[in-house]
């Protein structure tokens, strides 16, 4: 983890790293392994660092930890290509290395919440309880658009551009308060150091493969993951942003007057003063949600 100086960390991270399926994969660790694990799940483009904030308004005793998914800050490795069911699999993976065979508290954001609330469906006997932050699916795909599909990822192969450098990390920073203003300087400025890193020309570019970019050669299908869903036992809060771009798209999934959720029976709550970036944004709202519903019997 990078830490600028004109942040004030409240609890100290460690770096540790995991052989995980073919993947070294880092893992960001807070706390003393006897206390309770929570383990969060960053989301695409994001690193597990970025829960610094989120960690440090914690009030209670917690083991967390955040790794970075493959490809993704310091566990980079360049790849032809990333498949979505390696991050389930590396989650169960993981859960064996710290809690197994036991249930564990999950956060997901985004491409994590995704990731989680899948394996909460596959593997229900290994989650507790689960917070969701902005991560409720994409849209159906209709089967016969696939050898379009199939086509575009092929072609778009072949031509990989890389992600935009920045002159520095401030440069970077700012622009990471331009997406989101809730973010303070001091905090983006951290964000900017975990998510980049420098290279020879001096200039800054984002820890990140950049073969995400690449559409996905398998259309999502909305039928399995509703039926992953179906399966999950654990209680679950849906987190979602006020301010965030996926709210109009999704109010029918928290509107408790609606029967069309897709998870069943969720607590659903609305953060303000936020967009999609809830945990960097409004970390001590998430946490101070969050922590209630996990110490819940």
């Amino acid at each position: 983890m990078t830490i600028p100086k004109n942040y004030l960390l409240q609890t100290q991270p460690r770096d540790v790293w995991h052989e995980i399926r073919g993947v070294r994969y880092h893992v960001n660790e807070w706390g003393a392994r006897e206390h309770p694990l929570l383990v969060l799940l960053h989301g695409w483009g994001d690193c597990g660092a970025s829960f610094q904030f989120f960690v440090d308004e914690l009030k209670q005793d917690w083991f967390v930890i955040a790794p970075d998914w493959r490809g993704f800050g310091l566990s980079y490795l360049r790849c032809e290509a990333y498949w979505f069911p390696d991050y389930i699999a590396d989650l169960h993976t993981l859960l064996d290395i710290y809690q197994p065979g036991e249930q564990a508290n999950l956060l997901g954001h985004s491409m994590g919440a995704n990731v989680a609330g899948l394996y909460a469906g596959i593997f229900p006997d290994r989650v507790r309880r689960f917070v969701n932050v902005e991560g409720f699916g994409l849209a159906d795909t209709d089967p016969r658009d696939a050898p379009d599909n199939y086509r575009r990822w092929i072609e778009q192969s072949k031509n990989m551009s890389a992600h935009k450098s920045y002159r520095d990390y401030d440069e970077l920073a700012d622009r990471i308060r331009k997406r989101s203003p809730a973010i303070s300087p001091d905090r983006a400025k951290f964000v900017a150091a975990n998510w980049a890193t420098r290279v020879e020309d001096g200039s800054v570019v984002l820890r990140a493969d950049p073969t995400h970019k690449l559409p996905n050669a398998v259309q999502y299908r909305l039928a399995e993951a509703q039926a992953c869903w179906a399966k999950v036992t654990a209680p679950i809060l849906l987190v979602v942003g006020e301010k965030t771009d996926f709210m109009e798209a999704f109010k029918i999934l928290i509107d408790s007057d609606q029967s069309q959720h897709r998870f069943s029976e969720p607590e659903t709550l609305v953060i303000s003063s936020a967009g999609h970036l809830v945990h960097l944004e409004q970390p001590e709202k998430l946490a101070a949600a969050a922590e209630c519903f996990f110490v819940r019997s």
